[in-house]
């Protein structure tokens, strides 16, 4: 019997030995992979339809967005109303997003309801209608909520670092305007629409309690449609970085904060420096027992909260600091980031600390395999970014065998604060 009185042994997390369960992978008669993982008590599944249908094949702003969000809100046979009735009906929801290279329509639902649903999905991507009564909704909301951020100084300067990182022009750097959103026509949507979900490219990521016959749904729905297998890769835009370093916005003149932003641009996954950075982002700013967290927050009282993080963008990357502090703190705030580089260049880091960034890191590996959609998301990524499983184990690997002295080597290579863009929004 189970002596409760005695605490169990702990483990070092780095002690696991974690493994990424495959997925099964067929193709629709298309040609359209599908990537499928199923696993999990639950009678639940999710249905990703992954398209390369984002603001970088747009040719004026706002219409990869548009289209897709309107993807549900009417066809030739069912209203807006009536689509979501349907889904509701089931206990079941179909979301939609949109991203920089690719745009999702997404499918949750009890099991045994799915060959009850994909004719729904079924008839938005080949018979969505972009009404201008729908359109005209959709604009109105876009308005109101864009002008309610663009008070917000956080909003302000989440997009102008991007337009600093990449330009204005560049589907990282791109953000939409009042006039852009009224520029909308039903027709717009309905050419980008045609073109890319139509006669698109697309991936299928199915994951969770698996009906037996979900092979045959996925393609009896979808396997005779015109859609074609993606390359998972798309052309390259140039990049524009801005050449001023150094700028502040007055974006409310009574905010009683600014928003801190700090920023350089950085290599993609496929680098070989990027694992262990990391490691490195980690320590110095990527949990909440960080070096700026432990600084800022828990000794000098400047902010709630500071994060520093790499984007996860699968062309150009960037390497960001973010917080918000109140005005008359900022510049002290920024100073103490650059104290927190000078430290991590100059100093190898104790293995004490090192020990628990790595096992903060191998805790959040084991919670991101927690199940089956949560396994998927972490291939879809591997996959959508044009990695394989090695990437994973060595991304392990890292995080358990980086030293000390190549975390400086890399601190002394990226954490320069002439390198930074330093941006603050008040």
């Amino acid at each position: 019997m189970l002596n409760r009185t005695i605490a169990p042994p702990i483990t070092d997390s780095t002690n696991f030995k974690l493994t990424l369960k495959p997925y099964d992978f067929f193709t629709l008669d298309n040609g359209v992979p599908v990537y499928a993982i199923n696993a999990g008590a639950q009678d639940v599944l999710q249905i990703e339809m992954v398209f390369y249908a984002g603001n970088w094949f747009e040719k004026n702003k706002s219409i990869a967005a548009a289209t897709n969000f309107l993807l549900k809100n009417g066809t030739t046979g069912s209203t807006a109303f009536q689509l979501n009735e349907a889904f509701e009906y089931y206990g079941a929801s179909c979301s939609r997003a949109c991203y920089n290279e690719t745009a999702v329509l997404s499918l949750h639902t009890l099991s045994r309801h799915t060959d009850k649903l994909l004719p729904i999905m079924k008839d938005m991507l080949t018979h969505a209608i972009f009404s201008q009564e729908e359109l005209d909704i959709f604009k109105q909301n876009s308005r109101q909520r864009l002008s309610v951020n663009l008070q917000k100084c956080e909003f302000v300067a989440g997009r102008t670092i991007d337009k600093l990182l990449y330009g204005e022009t560049h589907p990282y750097g791109t953000f939409t305007n009042v006039e852009d959103i009224d520029a909308l026509t039903p027709q717009q949507l309905k050419t980008f629409y045609q073109q890319h979900y139509i006669n698109g490219k697309c991936a299928i990521f199915v994951s969770g309690n698996l009906p037996a016959d979900i092979n045959e749904m996925l393609n009896e729905n979808f396997g005779k449609l015109t859609l074609t297998k993606p390359t998972f890769t798309v052309n390259k835009i140039p990049t524009t970085q801005a050449s001023e370093k150094k700028i502040r916005i007055q974006n409310d003149e009574n905010a009683v904060q600014g928003a801190i932003r700090l920023a350089q641009n950085f290599p993609n996954r496929h680098h070989p420096d990027f694992m262990k950075v990391i490691v490195l982002n980690n320590l110095f700013g990527g949990f909440f027992g960080s070096r700026l967290m432990s600084n800022i927050r828990e000794e000098k009282g400047y902010t709630y909260g500071i994060y520093s993080y790499l984007q996860n963008h699968t062309q150009e990357s960037a390497w960001l600091i973010s917080t918000e502090a109140g005005k008359e703190v900022c510049d002290a705030t920024i100073e103490e980031v650059y104290k927190e580089m000078k430290l991590l260049r100059e100093e190898l880091v104790d293995e004490e600390e090192l020990s628990l960034v790595r096992n903060y890191m191998i805790g959040g590996i084991l919670g991101d395999l927690d199940g089956p959609f949560q396994i998927m998301a972490k291939w879809k990524n591997i996959i959508l970014n044009g990695l394989d499983e090695t990437y994973f184990y060595d991304s392990v690997k890292a995080i358990k065998e980086t030293a000390a002295e190549e975390l400086q080597a890399l601190a002394q290579k990226y954490l320069n604060p002439e390198n930074f863009y330093e941006l603050v929004v008040y």
